[in-house]
């Protein structure tokens, strides 16, 4: 099943006489389950074609279409509810709340989503040993290692029950072990939970993983491949 189409996608960024193509007519889909890296030098466009697919950059021309959905039809209000019930991100910084522990960390997005605490503890409770944290689960995040607290962002990005998860280069602040332990626990994931994976890397490590590779210069797709692993 598609959970994502993309047809003639383009994001022109104006910069004084000049106009920069970051994306350049992409059309490509994603299925349910998928595993799949966008990879490509520095300045190719992944980011830019990463960030319009999850709602948070406009483009200038062509259509992103989540579950039917076409995202860039929708008001700015109603973006950001689509966006919290079907997109989970996950970024290089991991971006958790300072002052909330692990656990408050991953249930916030059901607060917002108006989840009763009952149900908000039990998915915390799960995810959080999906990620082998379930005894750090009143940790604030200064108290946790990089590699643990992009677990707790990973789990807080499945929290939602989200159609897919976005990860903009997830391992580039950790070392070869958390990163080695990290792609494990998202592949394990992928498996468990059917949810779809799109990465954003120059890490061969997330390749090497990865069932599907998308490479991507000047804003276009070189090449589309698929891989049994």
């Amino acid at each position: 099943m598609k959970v994502i189409e993309i047809k003639d996608l383009v994001k022109i960024y104006n910069g004084g006489e000049v106009q920069v193509r970051a994306v350049n007519g992409i059309d490509i889909s994603f299925e349910e389950g998928e595993f799949a890296a966008i990879v490509g030098p520095s300045g190719s466009g992944k980011t830019t074609f990463l960030n319009m697919l999850g709602g948070l950059d406009r483009p200038t021309e062509g259509e992103v279409t989540i579950g039917g959905t076409n995202v860039w039809e929708l008001s700015s209000r109603k973006l950001i509810d689509f966006r919290m019930n079907n997109i989970g991100f996950v970024f290089q910084a991991y971006n958790l709340i300072p002052v909330l522990t692990a656990g408050e960390n991953v249930e916030f997005i059901m607060q917002l989503q108006g989840k009763s605490k009952k149900e908000r503890d039990v998915r915390t409770k799960e995810l959080l040993e999906a990620v082998g944290l379930a005894d750090r689960i009143k940790s604030r995040p200064g108290k946790l290692s990089g590699g643990q607290q992009q677990r707790v962002a990973v789990a807080r990005a499945l929290a939602s029950h989200p159609k897919f998860i976005l990860a903009d280069e997830p391992t580039a602040n950790l070392d070869s072990k958390a990163t080695s332990s990290l792609l494990e626990m998202m592949a394990e994931m992928n498996k468990k939970f059917n949810t779809t994976f799109i990465f954003a890397t120059h890490d061969q490590r997330v390749m090497d993983k990865a069932k599907r590779i998308i490479t991507i210069e000047d804003g276009k797709i070189l090449k589309d491949e698929r891989f049994e692993k």
